[in-house]
């Protein structure tokens, strides 16, 4: 399933296009906003880092984490990657979340997410989560996006 893309512009820019939302994601290191839903149906948003690949975002977390115990509740979250600067351009959504438990699993996304964010495998973050991540303390978060709601004030529409 595609998910469906909208014009978050509001008239003041454009929407992003399949292939721009692409590029944006998988080069951007910014951090994604993942808003999760709690225990008390109240909402929850974690700043963390990410790994865009084949159409879904990847996220490491600890597998005792508060986001993993909200998703194992409700797999339904919120995400935004945005720039922080004007002109301002993001992509946000909703999508489905599915937990990837294995360190053999784990292991590959982290590295991942460690080369993106910190540049090598030798920096001492990097050698911290990917030691957790071999251990088997850490899980993946999957997200199947179910829509896009993008803008790009760069640009007039």
């Amino acid at each position: 399933m595609t998910a469906k893309i909208y014009d978050a512009s509001d008239g003041f820019g454009v929407a992003l296009t399949k292939s721009e939302i692409d590029d944006f994601l998988q080069n951007s290191k910014l951090n994604v906003r993942l808003g999760t839903v709690d225990k008390n149906d109240e909402p929850m948003i974690h700043p963390v880092w990410y790994y865009y690949m084949n159409d879904k975002i990847y996220i490491e977390s600890s597998k005792d984490s508060q986001k993993i115990k909200n998703i194992r509740r409700k797999n339904i979250v919120y995400f935004t990657v945005d720039e922080e600067r004007m002109p301002y351009k993001g992509v946000r959504g909703k999508g489905i979340a599915k937990i990837i438990e294995g360190a053999e699993k784990v292991s590959p996304i982290t590295e991942k997410l460690m080369i993106k964010y910190t540049g090598s495998l030798d920096n001492p973050i990097a050698k911290e989560l990917m030691d957790a991540a071999k251990a088997g303390f850490s899980v993946a978060i999957e997200i199947t996006p179910k829509y896009y709601s993008t803008w790009d004030y760069s640009r007039r529409g």
